[in-house]
């Protein structure tokens, strides 16, 4: 858990929040350093080098679990969205419209893959199974999440989403480039294991460059003035409780199909985590223009770096059992 409250990433991010905070106007759409170009067409990086870093072979060898999938997949994209308009039912006064969108918005994205497949080999359970669930899931949430959404935003009378225009800037802005990095992946081995660092510097930099233009255009429309600084405490709490009863609901099926322990694990950890890696990006596409985007994307980034946290602890707790046996 240290090593996830003290990752230089997490820090970064909610350093440029701050920074947006103090010094929106650089960062703002329009601003001296243009990041809205960024925000837009940084995208493409960051999902031609997840394609690129993705080894194919890794993805087959957990091709055969399909019950693990099946459990994964409807968590993901099934189960999640119905206890979080289950929670918005109960609890509507809590946040304003604009969060809820934001939680259903966590509810609609896939699964994280670096840190679900490091978690699950933490806790010794099935990488082969999550890698291929986690990488599954983001090539279904390339689909999955705008349709979702449009049809939250549309049920909810909280706007529409022109949903062939979203699909193909998606298509061309990450499944293309995705697919661009498959194909590229043998003929750039050597040269992606030799640059890793600076590849997952420059993915994450576009990440951080988003954020802060999100932010800052949301500073400066003078949205955080509406609301109380406690909210984001509100929020921290409330990603808490969605993740306790989501890891909690997918036991369930775990038991009645009587998963062994490596397959609990990796169905557990990839099935309730949420990735802030496609979640970033894909807001700028799916809420182009939109003012309280700064608001929106608030609940993943909060829920990210909580999941984090709390799968480190369990991870820890489930490797240590397995070694020692108890």
């Amino acid at each position: 858990m240290k090593k996830v409250l003290t990752d230089p990433f997490l820090l970064a991010l909610f350093g440029m929040v701050v920074l947006a905070v103090l010094l929106p106007g650089p960062g703002r759409s329009g601003g001296i350093l243009h990041l809205e170009a960024v925000s837009t067409y940084g995208v493409a990086i960051v999902f031609f080098l997840y394609g690129l870093t993705l080894a194919p072979e890794k993805m087959k060898a957990g091709l055969v679990h399909w019950r693990l999938h099946l459990v994964v997949v409807l968590g993901t994209f099934v189960l999640f969205p119905l206890v979080t308009l289950g929670a918005e039912a109960a609890a509507t006064p809590l946040f304003p419209k604009d969060v809820w969108i934001g939680f259903f918005y966590v509810a609609a994205l896939p699964s994280t893959v670096s840190s679900s497949v490091a978690m699950t080999s933490l806790a010794r359970g099935n990488v082969p199974g999550a890698l291929f669930n986690a990488s599954l899931s983001s090539l279904i949430g390339v689909f999955a999440t705008p349709a979702l959404m449009a049809w939250y935003l549309a049920q909810s009378g909280a706007g529409s989403l022109p949903l062939g225009t979203v699909i193909l800037k998606i298509v061309l802005l990450v499944l293309l480039p995705t697919v661009l990095g498959q194909l590229l992946h043998k003929p750039l081995l050597k040269w992606s294991v030799r640059h890793a660092r600076a590849i997952k510097l420059l993915d994450r930099a576009v990440i951080l460059s988003i954020v802060y233009n999100s932010f800052a255009d949301s500073v400066v429309s003078g949205l955080w003035q509406q609301h109380d600084p406690l909210m984001l405490s509100e929020i921290a709490l409330a990603s808490v409780v969605l993740f306790g009863v989501i890891f909690g609901l997918l036991t369930i099926p775990c038991r009645l199909l009587r998963f062994n322990r490596e397959d609990r694990i990796a169905a557990l950890f990839c099935g309730s985590k949420k990735s802030l890696a496609t979640g970033v990006p894909l807001a700028g596409i799916i809420f182009a223009g939109h003012p309280a985007l700064g608001l929106i994307i608030a609940p993943i980034m909060i829920y990210h770096f909580l999941q984090l946290v709390i799968v480190s602890v369990i991870a820890n707790h489930e490797g240590t059992r397995a070694t020692t046996g108890t």
